[in-house]
């Protein structure tokens, strides 16, 4: 699905509004308490018995600095002592999961987020890594995916050559914005060079890919020096890059209460710096993916598209087989079979239940049958925008059209606005519609009535 987006600015304004991404359905709005250590167990033991592939998360939830743009689960201190305490009822969580698991279930991709999962000193990240690789069947060939985020601030040659070493083959650098105003705004002050460097070492270590994030809707930028971040970044060719639209929710992320308002773009300006950037990406060669993310053509997640293997997990679009996931660390998020779990997000709480022999489990939901066929029909128009009603009906014995009878009216009308094209076959998502997938996909969430807007930043 190569063909270009088109960027309507009148489409845009027209429907874009506050939504979920759909890293899942149902989203995380959703989920209740109640879920328990056993219902974890009974899905991993089901996932064992069937054989199905693993994904890891690992939450680092440290960094040394805040930015004050950021909606991560995090603990800002410069203690690194801190990270001793934390590491050792992660190792105890992972002794309580793994039991669980078939004994040949291989872990087809590892993620390390955070925070700031180099925060961990050299040491600590082997004995990480030795623990998963104990308790965990991972690939020893670096034909898995192994990634890890990275702040170009906290990291050297010598860090990304660790890494390298023990067997991570993907990075993605934070760097949000290239403008020493908009730096200063949030609090997150780095330099070209920082990130020109670890990019070169990236690179010279021979690392399978190199994704760089950007933000878009920061206080202080402009259209021009946003145009001039592009600029620069499509000089440094990434592999990936990833757009994101910064959401200004206050009252739920303490740290953006120091952000003025009044030096946030307006609504026209965030949509023209977006815009413009779309535009430009394209021309330097990248492919739109879906929800802000961009990739060279040659890269795992633009060839996974052509070929219908592309899916979508809490860590983004992924390239390959759909796994289960098993999240570790203070609130990470499993996701196996039809269970949600996510840990607490209180780090206190999280060391305190493992130090007493519990899982950390928080909130979560188990899918129901309606939330199965959702979950299929939005994941199909979030990776490869397009279904096809067969595929559908003869998965889940139901008459697609009388099944969301009540979708079609806003169908139709997204239809003639260009958004969509409806045929007897199916649903395709035109280029004008591809920035706005997440607003169509919204039309099959049967939750959007009962959800609370103003948990969700704008689409767009």
């Amino acid at each position: 699905m190569s063909d270009p987006v088109e960027w309507d600015a009148g489409l845009i304004r027209r429907y874009d509004k506050a939504g979920p991404r759909y890293a899942s359905y149902p989203t995380l709005t959703q989920y209740y308490d109640g879920i328990l250590p056993g219902d974890l167990f009974a899905a991993l033991h089901d996932s064992g018995r069937k054989g199905r592939p693993l994904a890891l998360y690992v939450h680092v939830p440290f960094c040394a600095n805040v930015c004050y743009y950021c909606s991560c689960t995090k603990v800002i201190t410069k203690d690194r002592s801190r990270a001793q305490p934390y590491l050792q009822a992660l190792y105890r969580e992972i002794e309580l999961i793994s039991p669980h698991l078939g004994a040949a279930q291989q872990v087809e991709r590892l993620h390390l987020g955070g925070g700031t999962p180099t925060f961990l000193g050299h040491d600590e990240l082997r004995k990480l890594m030795g623990r998963l690789r104990e308790h965990f069947n991972l690939h020893d060939d670096d034909i898995a995916d192994h990634s890890i985020e990275i702040d170009p601030r906290e990291a050297d040659w010598s860090t990304l050559g660790l890494l390298r070493e023990l067997g991570f083959n993907r990075v993605s650098f934070g760097v949000q914005d290239l403008d020493p105003e908009v730096q200063r705004a949030v609090n997150r002050l780095q330099s070209l060079e920082q990130t020109q460097a670890v990019m070169d070492a990236a690179r010279a270590l021979a690392y399978r890919s190199v994704n760089i994030d950007l933000i878009y809707g920061l206080p202080k930028q402009t259209v021009s020096s946003f145009a001039r971040t592009v600029e620069t970044i499509i000089e440094l060719k990434p592999d990936r890059l990833t757009l994101y639209n910064y959401a200004h929710l206050p009252d739920l992320f303490l740290p953006q209460r120091r952000i003025d308002q009044a030096d946030l773009p307006c609504v026209d300006t965030r949509l023209e710096i977006c815009g413009n950037s779309v535009v430009r990406l394209q021309q330097a060669g990248y492919r739109y993916i879906g929800m802000g993310q961009f990739a060279l053509p040659d890269d795992s997640l633009s060839l996974a598209q052509e070929t219908g293997e592309l899916n979508r997990s809490f860590q983004g679009y992924i390239a390959g087989t759909e796994c289960d996931l098993i999240g570790l660390g203070v609130s990470a998020i499993s996701q196996v079979g039809d269970l949600y779990c996510r840990n607490t997000s209180d780090l206190k709480q999280y060391q305190q239940s493992l130090g007493e022999g519990r899982l950390a489990l928080g909130r979560g939901l188990k899918c129901s049958a309606d939330d199965r066929l959702r979950r299929v029909v939005i994941s199909q128009l979030m990776c490869h925008f397009r279904l096809r009603y067969a595929d559908i009906e003869q998965r889940f014995n139901i008459d697609f059209a009388t099944y969301f009878a009540d979708c079609r009216s806003i169908l139709q009308r997204m239809h003639e606005d260009g958004l969509i094209r409806l045929s007897i076959s199916g649903i395709e998502v035109l280029p004008a519609g591809r920035p706005l997938v997440a607003r169509i996909c919204m039309v099959f969430d049967a939750y959007q009535h009962v959800t609370d807007s103003s948990r969700y930043a704008q689409i767009i």
